[in-house]
């Protein structure tokens, strides 16, 4: 056999061997926080108002725009790029350091400056000192965002899953409290200040690289050529998440900014408990395997099957069951997000296993540039239907929000033909099973009676997950796939009773 084949052989084995590895602890570590999340966002959204809450989508929104051009795309550089050799793979994390670090506090520093005019800005007037405040979350995350880079690297998912975990309980033990006693939006800020804190902490100190400060304009310009077209695709995803909370934050009041902005993140949390174990593995397994197309696109299939089996019936079940989703995770305050958590729910389970994965493609294959276009495309339909509809009733707002979604996956299913020769009949082929077994399931669950009932709800669920299996496990992959995940849980169930024996 040549030798090249069996070191190909070889390496795939180590990978998948990574990739199992990895999976099991980001999953393990998205388990947990979607098991503590849903409680602090619980008993928070009823100690707080929906008002609180838009005033920490306000802060959230300057913070995430500002670490954009702090982090100036280094983090997806490092972890994507092939260096020649560890002492050059560390050296371009120091001068990254530098660089993200100088750029914080210039950017923290302005921010100060013009405190007035940027809460004007973003409609949330007299609020400066909230604003200057929780911006000191991005020289904080100038600190952990290098350091999750190196762990993510190495597929170090066991240190993410500490800090992950940590972070998870700065909401029991922080921002609850707080919240109980003062009943003020400042307990959601110090408890996100807390949290930044917290992850800068653990990441510096189980970190093999300790930061220090070296700089070389030869590192930086090779960094900045892949960096630049990354940076501006992160602006345009901040662009398309936030320029639609911008808009109805200035044109409608607090109230109706925290029922969209938080629908928007209660479904992020239950789809995150997926999509947050699998997508960041994706991103650095395909990296490693950029000049491999075979084994590259045999990996991207594989998630996308995978994920689709879980994430496609996830986000038919929320729209099936949006009232039972607000009534638990927020309380009857907030009746006016029923409709747009269903809705939003629905489509992001589309959206993620059509859209998203392809910008994980792009970067992967150092084509990031591909993303910003499709991101930009996605902003020219995005702004004008936002425009229009925000002057409209909040419901038909929500559905016009929810389904301009279709534009981006139709560019970037076109984008993944043309450019990466995926093809968008092969990806659909990929993941029939799971939308014909979701509707399937959807048709049947809805024609069921139905009354106020907490119990008949949680019975229609069960009923739900039971007639989805039944319907995925007729096609013959997915039996196998839906048997060895059954399998799995059972040992890791069964090893677990005999520890404890």
């Amino acid at each position: 056999m040549d030798r090249r084949l069996i070191e190909k052989i070889i390496m795939a084995q180590d990978l998948k061997k990574q990739m199992i590895t990895a999976v099991k602890w980001s999953t393990i570590a998205e388990i947990v926080s979607k098991l503590v999340v849903p409680i602090s966002t619980v008993v928070l959204a009823r100690l707080l108002t929906p008002e609180a809450f838009g005033i920490l989508v306000t802060a959230t929104m300057i913070i995430s725009f500002a670490e954009i051009f702090s982090d100036a795309g280094f983090h997806k550089y490092l972890i994507q790029h092939e260096f020649p050799s560890d002492e050059e793979k560390y050296k371009a994390v120091s001068v990254a350091f530098v660089c993200n670090l100088l750029l914080s506090l210039v950017i923290w520093g302005l921010i100060c400056l013009f405190s007035k005019k940027i809460s004007l800005l973003v409609g949330c007037p007299g609020k400066e000192l909230v604003v200057i405040v929780s911006c000191i979350c991005i020289p904080i995350s100038s600190f952990f965002s290098i350091q999750s880079a190196i762990f993510k690297r190495h597929f170090d998912f066991k240190t993410l899953f500490i800090v992950r975990f940590v972070g998870t309980l700065i909401p029991l033990v922080i921002t609850i409290p707080l919240a109980f006693f003062t009943r003020s939006y400042w307990a959601l800020i110090i408890g996100m200040i807390a949290q930044s804190f917290s992850n800068a902490l653990i990441l510096t100190i189980k970190s093999p690289w300790k930061p220090k400060l070296y700089f070389n304009m030869t590192c930086l310009k090779e960094m900045f050529s892949f960096s630049m077209w990354s940076m501006f695709e992160s602006v345009s995803i901040w662009l398309t998440g936030y320029i639609d909370i911008f808009i109805v934050g200035s044109v409608l009041n607090q109230h109706f900014l925290g029922v969209y902005r938080t629908s928007m993140t209660t479904v992020g949390q239950i789809m995150g408990l997926i999509t947050s174990a699998t997508t960041p593995i994706l991103y650095s397994s395909l990296s490693r395997l950029q000049n491999d197309d075979e084994e590259f696109k045999k990996v991207f299939f594989s998630f996308q099957k995978i994920v689709g089996l879980l994430v496609i019936p996830l986000g038919f079940g929320i729209f099936l069951f949006k009232d039972l989703v607000v009534k638990v995770l927020l309380g009857n305050q907030w009746h006016d997000a029923i409709l747009f958590v269903g809705l939003w729910g629905l489509m992001s389970s589309i959206t993620i296993i059509l859209s998203h994965y392809s910008s994980e493609v792009y970067r992967a294959k150092g084509k990031p540039k591909l993303s910003v276009f499709a991101q930009c495309l996605h902003i020219a339909v995005l702004l004008p239907v936002v425009l229009v509809f925000v002057h409209h009733d909040f419901d038909v707002l929500c559905m016009a929000r929810s389904l301009v979604r279709f534009e981006l996956i139709l560019v970037n299913m076109l984008l993944m033909l043309f450019f990466i020769k995926i093809s968008p009949q092969k990806m659909l082929f990929n993941v029939f099973p799971a939308f014909f077994s979701s509707i399937v399931m959807s048709l049947i669950i809805y024609f069921l009676p139905k009354n106020e009932s907490y119990f008949l709800s949680f019975v229609y669920i069960f009923v739900g997950v039971l007639i989805y299996t039944g319907v995925v496990c007729v096609f013959k992959e997915e039996r196998a796939l839906v048997k060895n995940g059954l399998s799995k849980i059972r040992s890791i169930i069964t090893s677990f009773l005999h520890s404890r024996l």
